[in-house]
């Protein structure tokens, strides 16, 4: 059990910093989401009305900072996070909620699937190593090399617009009502698989390589050697003895990754311009809308710092060792 409090008194420290500089950061950037806001409306307004837009984004420097301070962690406790000068007056917890399960559902699922058969094809391919599956090395090798937004330039290029097989922008056809209908359902699908392939093509090399050389080392150990000695089943050697102790670094990897499921692909997400938070952020970033960029930094690392979590929970589950320094 220390293993497991001090693992989460330190996330939580690190919670609290992570939520401290993303106080201080807006406020020591030159400029200020009022000056944008401005900007974009291309309009003139008067002090009060100035003023009255400082303290709504909580830039208004009349209570002091510490004030300011505990401030803002009351609102995050309400889950206020400011206004959107992009979305400008609509909240940007609202546009985060709009837009959180599209990334969720999207990259959560190509991210499951891609660590799925990329660890039983390393387990596969590390069992025979050295047969004619080691073929599929040079490929996953140039495929993890190749960034997301290539393949969704030649997706959108082939099966997009060569082919007209699936959609290219856009999360669900113009017109259609969102909700759990069937015509919105099909056509959220259609746009959802070229982003979803791209991802799943790009990133299951990298399950596939790292499993497969942790198979490889695990062949080698002592224990494996006893089970073969003990005539069990090849089932039970590559799932028992050798798949349960070569898969805790893909495991930790895994949990790692779900964190950064909230980012979203950022670029590919970009090029089809699918609604989720990866295209959000960019949005936030081109259009200098400090207080939602603010806010999904945030929330990409409260994310990151959870799965950090849970992958330390696991691996001291799958791993007594693990456990073993908090003693």
């Amino acid at each position: 059990m220390r293993y497991y409090a001090r693992r989460l008194g330190f996330y939580l420290l690190a919670a609290w910093a992570a939520i401290t500089i993303n106080f201080l950061l807006p406020r020591l950037m030159p400029g200020n989401p009022v000056q944008v806001l401005l900007a974009r409306l291309k309009g003139h307004l008067s002090p009060q009305a100035t003023n009255a837009l400082m303290i709504e984004f909580g830039l208004a420097h009349k209570t002091g900072l510490w004030q300011e301070y505990f401030t803002y962690l009351g609102q995050l406790a309400h889950g206020q996070l400011g206004i959107s000068i992009t979305y400008f007056p609509t909240p940007v917890s609202t546009v985060i909620r709009e837009a959180l399960p599209w990334t969720v559902i999207l990259i959560g699922f190509a991210t499951v699937v891609s660590f799925v058969l990329g660890t039983l094809l390393g387990i596969l391919v590390g069992w025979k190593r050295g047969s004619r599956l080691d073929a599929l090395l040079p490929a996953t090798t140039f495929l993890s090399a190749v960034p997301y937004f290539w393949l969704a330039l030649l997706a959108v290029l082939l099966f997009g617009f060569a082919l007209k097989w699936f959609p290219t922008s856009g999360g669900y056809a113009l017109g259609d009502t969102i909700g759990f209908n069937a015509p919105f359902i099909e056509s959220a699908i259609s746009h959802a698989v070229l982003p979803a392939a791209t991802i799943i093509v790009a990133s299951i090399a990298g399950w596939l390589l790292s499993m497969r050389n942790m198979m490889v080392t695990v062949l080698g150990e002592d224990y494996m050697a006893l089970a073969e000695a003990k005539a069990l089943s090849n089932r039970r050697i590559i799932l028992t003895y050798g798949a349960r102790n070569a898969i805790l670094p893909n495991v930790a990897n895994f949990a790692l990754s779900l964190g950064f499921i909230v980012s979203g692909a950022i670029l590919t997400e970009a090029v089809f311009s699918y609604p989720g938070i990866g295209y959000l952020l960019y949005e936030g970033v081109s259009n200098e809308d400090f207080p939602l960029a603010q806010a999904i930094f945030l929330v990409i690392t409260i994310t990151v710092l959870l799965a950090n979590l849970f992958a330390d929970i696991v691996y001291g589950l799958l791993d007594p060792r693990a456990r073993q320094g908090g003693h």
